[in-house]
């Protein structure tokens, strides 16, 4: 059940989105560019063999970068321009509008709050060039090209299984092997009272695993595959989740800038696993 402060920021937050916005736009453009510069790149490949290897380690790189801008970025204000936007976007407007009471869309005008803005792909673009040219120079072209198939290809795989996590609940999502199961551990990440700290992946959750910062005490396999299993969660954080579901406890001890943890809300989190000082 939605609380009326997050219903108060919805409301807010749509009249404050320009008339010139549209949803589908966005989107098209977004994965239009996406998969043309991947097309691009492949169209450019001579004849690779065991180039094609060098996607599982960017991939697992990646997804710890996922984690640590998530982490380190999203919800940790840098006072420095484009950081401080990114976390204004993050922690203050996407994490106010979407908590685990209610964190699904409603209208194609909210696509404004789940997906994000298209220079953030210009920016993958520039970055993942520069990579794949380095690359390109030490093991050659078709490594070098690997990088942005890489690099790009699981940005358009984030973006698809952030939005799988906000829709509203359906046959697909809810079956949907890898989607299920982030869409679960997403649906956690956006409780008032461990936000901050827990399930930091939007792919699959292999950093949060390796790093402590799962909400479930699986294996690897288990957390890949736990779909909406809740049976494995962590003890320590369910009181701590519960406590955050209340809409007086919102209205008192969560800011914009996240919530004002109480020692034992802190101490729960420690014993659930890593935490990382705000």
């Amino acid at each position: 059940m939605i609380t009326e402060k997050q219903a108060r920021f919805r409301d807010n937050y749509l009249q404050q989105v320009s008339p010139w916005y549209h949803g589908l736009l966005h989107i098209v453009v977004m994965y239009g560019a996406g998969m043309t510069a991947i097309a691009w790149c492949v169209a450019q490949l001579t004849d690779p063999t065991w180039e094609w290897l060098l996607i599982i380690p960017i991939a697992i790189a990646g997804n710890f970068v996922e984690w640590g801008m998530h982490m380190h970025i999203m919800h940790r204000l840098k006072d420095v321009f484009a950081l401080r936007a990114i976390f204004d976007r993050h922690t203050r407007q996407h994490h106010q509008y979407f908590t685990d009471n209610d964190f699904t869309i409603h209208s194609v005008k909210e696509f404004r709050i789940v997906f994000f803005p298209w220079r953030v792909l210009i920016v993958l673009v520039v970055a993942s060039a520069l990579f794949g040219g380095l690359a390109g120079l030490l093991l050659g072209s078709d490594a070098g090209y690997m990088f942005p198939i890489t690099m790009i290809g699981h940005y358009m795989v984030y973006e698809t299984f952030h939005f799988c996590c906000h829709v509203p609940e359906n046959r697909f999502v809810r079956a949907m092997p890898l989607i299920n199961t982030i869409r679960r551990h997403h649906s956690a990440h956006h409780n008032m009272g461990i936000m901050m700290h827990v399930n930091m992946n939007l792919t699959l959750p292999i950093a949060d695993w390796a790093l402590g910062t799962s909400d479930l005490n699986r294996g690897l396999i288990g957390h890949v595959f736990n779909g909406y299993d809740t049976t494995h969660q962590k003890p320590a954080l369910k009181k701590v989740m519960e406590k955050y579901r209340s809409d007086k406890v919102e209205a008192e001890r969560v800011t914009l800038e996240g919530p004002v943890l109480e020692s034992d809300d802190l101490q729960a989190l420690s014993e659930a696993g890593r935490v990382v000082p705000i």
